[in-house]
């Protein structure tokens, strides 16, 4: 007798835990999307703008009823910039927390250390903006919301040929990057296209504090530009430097270059009159665009920059596909996120191509001031 009250006392109990589990697992009343990012580290301001920019998404597909009946819980994890970091979170956010999507990273080092979890566990990842190409060719669970290197590094060729008309450039890149050799390596097969010569190429690697040597080799060679594909913690102090040894053309950069921390201290006269690519303007009038800095300020009282637009875009993209899927079953997912086609994002029309890479246009920024101000746009 005492067997059985002590059964019919704990298995209810087992039961109860079952059922615990299994909704967790499967998210009970909510939908679990993962987010892996640097929230600290030497490109925090890239992991905290991203995060900012997805938990507006969140909200408001949340505070317009949810999705597919449900609410959607945002997950975060940081990976302190570190791409064996990135690894351990996304294999958390996977079989720990149980995620159906994941939203992550801006970096390219780190989005290459994540996808191929992603991929081996059949999980949808969006990268808001690592442009390096071989991130999406890890495999066909890997999309993301940005243009590719190959593409800004046609951007930047042709706003140095035809805007500036300067033919003689240097590169500076950052050898611990995938993201600054890549596009280092497609800038110089397009400007060298276009007509152009590169006259030097110097490298370090990212956390360096002494660029001199670099640049005195740079300078030595009399280049009109130099071009620093590279972030902007490493870019705030190179360019203090190159105008400590007397160098004076224009630097020219991309997207990496895109923190307000870029023009902090010196670096603010330093960059005065230099260029990048980026994937948005606020200066742009576009009401989608005014729309969205005007929530982001309210909410977190300063100004989105591009990463924070993206990370909207990615959130608002998978959240389509789920709608059209009706489901959140990764397969039908990643199948809704492949026809993505002219979604109407705050950083323009988005279509996803056959190797699932966002195509749209990318524009340029001048730096003045220490404030980064529209310059063109070229379209993909």
């Amino acid at each position: 007798m005492k067997k059985l009250f002590w059964a019919s006392l704990i298995t209810p109990l087992i039961i109860a835990a079952f059922i615990s589990v299994s909704c967790n697992k499967g998210g009970g009343d909510e939908i679990l999307i993962g987010e892996y990012g640097s929230l600290s580290g030497s490109e925090a301001t890239f992991g905290i703008s991203s995060t900012n920019g997805l938990k507006l998404a969140i909200e408001e597909m949340n505070n317009s009823g949810g999705l597919l009946g449900k609410k959607i819980r945002l997950i975060t994890y940081d990976d302190q910039g570190k791409p064996s970091e990135a690894q351990t979170v996304v294999q958390r956010l996977i079989k720990n927390d149980n995620v159906v999507a994941v939203i992550g990273e801006v970096a390219s080092s780190r989005s290459k250390a994540g996808a191929p979890i992603c991929q081996q566990n059949k999980i949808p990842m969006i990268t808001p903006a690592s442009t390096n190409p071989e991130v999406t060719a890890i495999g066909d669970y890997i999309f993301r919301v940005c243009f590719i290197d190959p593409f800004q590094a046609t951007v930047v060729s042709k706003f140095i040929t035809n805007t500036l008309k300067l033919k003689k450039v240097a590169i500076l890149k950052d050898v611990k990057n995938a993201y600054s050799t890549g596009l280092s390596d497609f800038f110089e097969k397009e400007f060298k296209n276009m007509g152009g010569e590169i006259i030097e190429i110097q490298s370090f690697s990212a956390g360096d504090k002494d660029f001199k040597a670099q640049l005195t080799s740079i300078k030595a060679k009399n280049p009109e530009a130099i071009f620093i594909p590279a972030y902007y913690t490493d870019v705030n102090l190179i360019s203090i430097q190159a105008r400590e040894i007397g160098i004076k053309v224009p630097l020219v950069g991309s997207d990496g270059w895109e923190s307000e921390k870029l023009t902090e201290g010196k670096a603010k006269d330093a960059l005065e009159g230099c260029f990048f690519s980026t994937h948005v303007s606020t200066e742009n009038p576009d009401p989608a665009i005014q729309n969205f800095i005007t929530k982001y300020k309210a909410k977190y009282n300063m100004m989105p920059d591009a990463m924070s637009f993206l990370a909207y875009d990615a959130g608002m993209i998978l959240f389509d596909a789920m709608k059209k899927a009706g489901t959140t079953d990764a397969q039908k997912v990643k199948e809704q996120l492949a026809k993505t086609k002219d979604f109407m994002g705050v950083t323009g029309k988005i279509s996803i191509n056959d190797q699932r890479n966002a195509v749209k246009p990318a524009v340029i920024l001048e730096i003045k001031g220490g404030e980064f101000k529209y310059k063109e746009t070229v379209q993909p």
